[in-house]
């Protein structure tokens, strides 16, 4: 980050600008919508200032700007036509260690203006550090579309019931999660239907019959899906932010696990072929005891829970141990890898089936239905199967399946380090031989892998 975002209370504080156009005009407004007191040093007024003057209390100083001019302010914006004033502003304001802005000069800088979205006393900033001030506009403009007025009366009713909360639920916590439940509820459609006094009745009710407790917590099972945090559902995002501790694999990536909880407890338990950082019993016995402790735990699976990630057997130890979850499906790597490689996984020219199959068993064999398997006129997916991948084309081949049928390996599908390498049965292994795959991969076979260099869009770095 350029800038630290920070909100910083002005009511009744002094604050000093330095010109007198519309561009400070814009400022003075902003300012004395938080209660700020303000000072404006120019030689000349323009009628929106004077028109400000007459129903605010602007002081208002036509003159020159001089560095003793500068003391005791808490806040300096200059909004001048004149570099030279702009800079002195600048100057003098950093050496008595006063913020300063300087409109439309990042440079000269030590704080930015964000666009704001004011929802009082939910207030939300965007900023791009300078670099795109329309940019930043833009995005408030979106984010005012999908935030109703009415988000500002919800905070004033948290507000107003914050004390009597705090008295009833003493686990901070317990009272996370209750107003969690609360603001995402039955009360908020209240309010935003413009019930108030109904919402705060049903409010008071709910406190009054709430007792602070060790509720055992709950697990989510959410799908990240293949790598791209944009193929991400609304209903995983929401469960990431709510967690209290984030328990993911190696195929979770970066991205998705930034968009978790900040303050979330992450708990690695990724497993690589022969080398699992925790293994699948201890990953089940671990989920229900954290839940057991009051916590909100979200299981992060690349793909999807319920195909070769090993949520049926996590959810049967919760079921055992009577701990609540939910299962949030993701999309699995097959559907997200073979899309972006622009290989549809049936056509009706091609495949009229498609089949999910793991590349190694749980006893680490590979023991297949092999003759299934090699039958025309479907897709078959391979799923952990890159380093069998020559035991997967010769079986596929003794099985009845032409050397020259078709067949790809994608890496990484769906980021920026994505790279697809297609061939046959017969000459995969040797095209992939000098190359450097990273996990994770799949594996792709039948004849729309011929329609990838027609059909592939999506360009990796």
């Amino acid at each position: 980050m350029d800038y630290f975002p920070l909100f910083i209370k002005l009511k009744e504080q002094n604050c000093l600008v330095v010109g007198a156009g519309a561009i400070a005009a814009r400022k003075i407004d902003l300012l004395l919508r938080a209660g700020a007191i303000i000072t404006v040093i120019a030689k000349e007024v323009s009628p929106a200032i004077v028109s400000m003057q007459n129903t605010h209390q602007l002081f208002i100083k036509e003159k020159e700007f001089e560095k003793s001019d500068a003391k005791n302010f808490r806040l300096i914006v200059s909004a001048t036509n004149c570099s030279n004033t702009n800079q002195i502003v600048s100057k003098t304001a950093t050496e008595l260690n006063i913020p300063v802005n300087v409109v439309d000069n990042p440079d000269l800088c030590s704080f930015i203006f964000p666009a704001i979205i004011d929802r009082s006393p939910l207030i939300a900033a965007v900023s791009s550090g300078g670099a795109s001030p329309v940019l930043a506009r833009l995005l408030r403009v979106k984010i005012e579309s999908i935030i109703p007025p009415a988000f500002g009366q919800l905070a004033q009713l948290a507000e107003k019931f914050r004390s009597a909360v705090k008295v009833q639920i003493k686990e901070p916590a317990q009272r996370r999660i209750f107003w969690e439940k609360i603001l995402q509820g039955s009360i908020a459609e209240l309010v935003f239907s413009g019930q108030h006094q109904k919402a705060e009745d049903q409010l008071a009710k709910i406190i009054s019959n709430t007792q602070a407790n060790n509720n055992i917590g709950e697990v989510y099972l959410v799908g990240a899906g293949p790598g791209d945090p944009d193929l991400l559902t609304f209903r995983a995002l929401r469960l990431m932010q709510q967690a209290d501790i984030v328990v993911y694999d190696r195929l979770v990536s970066p991205e998705i696990l930034d968009l978790t909880r900040r303050d979330s407890e992450k708990i690695y338990v990724g497993k690589q072929r022969q080398n699992h950082s925790l293994p699948q019993d201890s990953i089940n016995e671990l989920l229900a005891s954290l839940a057991k402790q009051g916590k909100r735990i979200v299981r992060l699976k690349g793909g999807d829970p319920f195909i070769f990630g090993r949520g049926g057997e996590e959810i049967e130890t919760l079921l055992e141990e009577k701990v609540p979850f939910q299962v949030v499906p993701g999309i699995t790597a097959a559907s997200g890898c073979a899309t972006y490689a622009g290989i549809p996984l049936t056509h009706r020219d091609h495949a009229q089936s498609c089949v999910f199959v793991t590349g190694h068993l749980k006893d680490g064999t590979n023991n297949l239905n092999w003759k299934q398997l090699s039958a025309p006129n479907q897709t078959v997916v391979f799923y952990m199967g890159l380093s069998g991948l020559n035991n997967i084309c010769q079986s596929l081949i003794n099985h009845g399946s032409p050397s020259h049928h078709p067949i790809a390996i994608i890496q990484q599908g769906t980021t920026t380090n994505q790279r697809v390498f297609t061939g046959t049965l017969k000459t995969l292994s040797q095209i992939i031989a000098d190359k450097e795959i990273k996990a994770p991969t799949l594996i792709i076979v039948g004849t729309v892998v011929t329609l990838h260099n027609k059909l592939k869009w999506f360009k990796a770095k």
